[in-house]
């Protein structure tokens, strides 16, 4: 797996586009969008290239290729204008591999905005409580979150794998505008990659090897 990481797109056509870009770059299969898309907020300027309909049509060619969840900006009216499912709080997403030693390994990514479900002390085995008539032991091994519009990249005291792709369209803390990207581990890798990497230019700010 592959996968193309967007948050708080906050109605920037112009930034959709670009991140959309690197899909076919990057040779991406999947796209996890973590809330904010359409609505600028109303604490937030309005973003450069704003445009929420233009954001729509970019997304639509993908839509069967998108796991997304809302953010605290998403309405019920914004998010009757995207033709693909929406989690309400959170999704699950896993991904099964062959690690270099021959097994088989599934790691399993949990997809949330961030304002629900705080990072920082989310821990490993949240399945549980959150879906306790489900399968027990389904650990989590990665937290990916937006919300904050600062990228980050780290474990929280949880053991769980933090991953914040900041802001398409309006980062925060001098930070340039950024998206992210999973990747699952070939033969020579010890596990999956999360990188941050510039909107515009595509370079890797941050990254993490599992």
């Amino acid at each position: 797996m592959r996968a193309l990481i967007l948050s708080d797109i906050h109605g920037s056509a112009d930034a959709a586009r670009k991140a959309l870009a690197h899909f076919e770059r990057l040779h991406c299969d999947k796209i996890f969008i973590l809330g904010d898309t359409l609505y600028h907020g109303p604490r937030n300027p309005l973003p450069a290239g704003h445009g929420p309909m233009g954001v729509v049509e970019a997304l639509l060619p993908y839509k069967d290729k998108i796991v997304a969840v809302r953010g605290n900006c998403d309405a019920d009216v914004d998010l009757m204008m995207l033709e693909f499912p929406i989690a309400e709080e959170y999704a699950v997403v896993e991904d099964t591999f062959e690690t270099p030693e021959g097994e088989s390994r599934t790691y399993r990514m949990f997809l949330s905005h961030g304002h629900i479900f705080m990072p920082e002390c989310f821990p490993a085995n949240a399945l549980d409580q959150l879906e306790p008539a489900g399968e027990k032991g389904r650990t989590i091994d990665a937290y990916l979150y937006g919300h904050t519009h600062i990228f980050d990249v780290k474990k929280n005291f949880k053991g769980v794998q933090m991953f914040n792709p900041g802001s398409t369209s309006l980062p925060k803390g001098g930070n340039p505008p950024t998206f992210g990207l999973y990747e699952s581990p070939v033969a020579n890798e010890k596990g999956p990659k999360f990188s941050v990497l510039h909107l515009e230019s595509g370079e890797e700010l941050a990254y993490t090897t599992l």
